[in-house]
């Protein structure tokens, strides 16, 4: 940013300032080159006309004579001109100050701190020779000054004349102390403050994503306070410093003799419009720059008439003389406006703007808030400083030389942070970019879905792009966090935004699911099927020999068998988490105290016809229905106080898989004891009913049911064996298919191994179905 100090074009001239005449003088020292208007009010003015101040008589033994400034200073006479046309204007329009005359007394300030003060303490007392005429008297006293043009003048006099409470208004001082208000409280200036540029800096290189930079700067003042400003503007941002170098005042001549073509430069307001750093050998390296500069205007009709110094082609500075005229102006026309009893001061009190007293000119100078005859509006805020506003300067090669042009303007009011507007497409880069914005970035953004890793011992402006966690998501560009994704949300597979988790149960969309379904379904017909055969059969010896009733209440029991792993399938529900496990184990041990009932009835029926031996009358039709329910009722009520004490409910788990979580949706058990006493009454009544079957082996074929028996429980007690770890490995849905297969595997094991062989006796080979070959043994 400030990579040069301040540099000003010298020409050599004179001032002719009207000086006191004839014999009559007053001793004291009178302003040293000043012009005069006579006007109601008066405003004073203090411009650098020369920039090199007489060497002071040390010996103070006599007046030194030919004490002339010398160095004439085009560019400041300019803005003494300014000034003078600026009363003219506002004289000649009568809507501004009506029936009130502004006038001038104006000085050179040799470029001097002494010499300022010297100026400015003798306008302000009054005590300089006569200027209007040659008749002895005093200068008129100014109640505002227009100056200083230097920040160390403008210290100089501000901490001087704020003792009289004499305001002043800088056009050309820019260093931020002087917004200290309780120090300067009669300081306002028309020249943004250097901390408002770097501000403007700051946001120029985040607007166009310049994080990685280096700072270079004079070896004075400016460069250094400049520079501390800039990296003060910086902390905080994305914006990094490279590197920051303290450089002589020959930068660009080392730039253009090492050739060093590949750098986009960034001016500050000292150097941008600055012609003599434009020479062709500088061209290779400067073209693109790009800039600050103060605001410039044309204003009308300045420069007509004048000399050959009036050169108006650049009127920054000069339109801030503009503009502080101005304001004293305006300042001076609020006091006009003013009503008597309603005034700011003692008692409603207005101002008597012919003999006015400065602290009344710096009241309103302090509420002045209007537009300019350029369109700019004007006001100071509580520290004397105007609004921020810069135009960018872009250096543009045309057949061989720089022009600066303007691309777009930088304002920042109160209130506001400041707001860029530039023309993109007028911009040419430098760094042999033309028409594309550089890049100039340590490390690149890093892309949505990683998160910023600084790198150890760099700055933060250098860092690695590492992947966001699994269930975290970044879906912005330079993230510095990821966020992890809310309750049943889980990442993308590129981290970049949350997705619902996947919601897994066993549902009847799943092929799995459908296929069980088809099975149970198929289950259940089978069993209808064989319900409806032995009704029709129902007279036949073979059925009657059977016990139809018992027969009956078996396929009933296998029939619900069957449809109860159809309340496994889909998301589970309180009412089917309930119906699942106590429809299961109710039916299940319907079924077996039903082949029980029939084993036992078989191993008495044999044993009742031995001498002696007279049981057939403890297992009637009457006690097999009694022994069936109550082994029933028993599961019953323990699947009563199951539901009543902690029945199954509907719950969530959390898995991974492929490192992915999901929620599998289930029944909780709620009790596992209770469970534990469903399952292992069952297998209680399974193996006493293999153990009974068993023993009834070697009966008589005809009438023997107990081989069949013994090998549909085996088949039964086999598969809730294999079924206990089958079922803790399975993950997820799994587990309940597993437990529905258990179900139906056992189901048609006691339908097909129970059922079957009668089927076909009673269908294909109903030659059997006689009472002749039943007493056959």
């Amino acid at each position: 940013m400030y990579a040069c100090t301040l540099l000003l074009c010298y020409l050599t001239g004179q001032l002719l300032g009207v000086d006191g005449g004839g014999d009559c003088q007053l001793m004291v020292k009178s302003i040293s080159g000043n012009v005069y208007q006579a006007g109601d009010v008066v405003i004073g003015g203090l411009f650098p006309v020369h920039m090199e101040a007489p060497h002071p008589e040390m010996e103070f033994k006599r007046k030194k004579v030919n004490d002339s400034c010398k160095i004439f200073n085009q560019r400041a006479y300019r803005w003494l001109q300014t000034m003078i046309f600026a009363v003219q204007e506002i004289n000649s329009n009568p809507g501004l100050l009506p029936n009130l005359s502004l006038g001038y007394l104006a000085a050179d300030t040799c470029l001097e701190e002494s010499t300022t003060l010297v100026a400015a303490m003798t306008m302000v007392t009054g005590q300089g020779v006569s200027l209007a005429d040659t008749d002895c008297g005093s200068a008129p006293t100014v109640p505002v000054i227009i100056g200083d043009a230097r920040s160390s003048g403008s210290i100089v006099v501000a901490d001087t004349l704020g003792v009289f409470d004499i305001p002043m208004v800088s056009y050309f001082a820019s260093c931020v102390c002087l917004s200290d208000s309780w120090k300067y409280p009669q300081f306002f200036r028309t020249m943004p403050s250097d901390a408002e540029e770097a501000q403007a800096m700051a946001k120029l290189l985040r607007l166009l994503g310049w994080t990685w930079v280096g700072l270079v700067s004079a070896d004075d003042d400016f460069g250094r306070f400049g520079s501390q400003m800039l990296m003060e503007a910086l902390r905080g941002t994305e914006v990094c410093v490279a590197y920051h170098e303290v450089i002589p005042k020959a930068l660009f001549q080392e730039v253009a003799h090492q050739n060093i073509t590949d750098k986009q430069w960034i001016a500050n307001d000292a150097w941008v419009t600055y012609g003599t750093i434009t020479d062709p050998r500088n061209i290779p390296s400067l073209a693109g720059t790009i800039g600050f500069a103060v605001r410039k205007a044309d204003i009308h009709g300045l420069g007509i008439g004048k000399s050959l110094y009036a050169d108006v082609s650049q009127l920054r500075i000069t339109y801030n003389v503009y503009k502080g005229v101005y304001a004293i102006a305006h300042a001076l026309h609020d006091m006009l406006a003013c009503q008597p009893g309603k005034g700011p001061f003692l008692n409603g009190q207005c101002p008597d703007v012919r003999r006015l007293q400065p602290a009344q000119i710096h009241h309103y100078l302090r509420r002045v808030n209007f537009t300019t005859p350029l369109g700019e509006r004007i006001y100071f805020d509580q520290n004397g400083d105007p609004p921020a506003s810069y135009d960018i300067i872009n250096w543009h090669v045309a057949e061989g030389t720089i022009q600066f042009v303007h691309v777009g303007n930088f304002v920042s009011y109160q209130g506001s942070s400041g707001q860029f507007h530039i023309d993109m497409d007028r911009v040419v880069w430098g760094g042999g970019n033309k028409h594309m914005v550089p890049v100039s970035v340590c490390s690149s953004p890093c892309p949505p879905g990683t998160r910023k890793a600084v790198q150890k011992g760099r700055p933060v402006c250098c860092f690695d792009c590492l992947p966001c966690a699994e269930g975290e998501v970044s879906n912005e560009i330079g993230s510095l966090e990821c966020v992890r994704c809310p309750e049943r949300f889980w990442s993308n597979s590129n981290h970049t935004v949350c997705v619902a988790q996947q919601v897994d149960f066993l549902s009847y969309n799943d092929s799995m699911g459908m296929i069980l379904s088809v099975i149970s379904v198929a289950g259940a017909t089978l069993t209808a099927a064989t319900s409806s055969t032995f009704l029709y059969y129902r007279h036949t010896p073979f059925v009657r020999a059977n016990n139809s009733e018992v027969s009956f209440m078996l396929l009933l029991s296998l029939k619900l068998c069957f449809l109860c792993a159809l309340a496994f399938i889909g998301q589970p529900a309180v009412l089917s988490c309930m119906l699942r496990h106590t429809l299961f184990g109710i039916s299940f041990v319907t079924c077996i105290s039903c082949l029980l009932s029939r084993t036992v009835m078989v191993l008495v029926a044999f044993r009742s016809t031995l001498p002696g031996k007279n049981l057939m009358r403890y297992v009637g039709p009457t006690q097999q229905r009694l022994g069936i329910c109550i082994c029933t009722l028993v599961q019953g009520l323990i699947c009563m106080l199951w539901l009543t004490l902690a029945p199954p409910q509907p719950a969530e788990r959390a898995i991974q898989e492929n490192q992915r979580p999901k929620i599998i949706l289930e029944c909780a058990m709620g009790s596992v004891v209770a469970f534990s006493l469903v399952l292992g009454y069952i297998g209680l009544l399974a193996c006493l009913c293999l153990f009974l079957a068993f023993l009834a082996r070697k009966l008589p074929d005809n009438f023997n049911e107990a081989k069949l028996i013994t090998f549909s429980m085996l088949i039964f007690c086999a598969v809730w064996v294999a079924f206990v770890p089958a079922y803790i490995s399975s993950p997820g849905k799994y587990s309940v298919a597993v437990e529905i297969f258990a179900i139906l595997a056992s189901s048609y094991g006691l339908l097909l191994c129970i059922f079957a062989p009668k089927c076909y006796i009673i269908l294909l080979r109903p030659e059997k179905n006689n009472k002749k070959h039943l007493m056959t043994r």
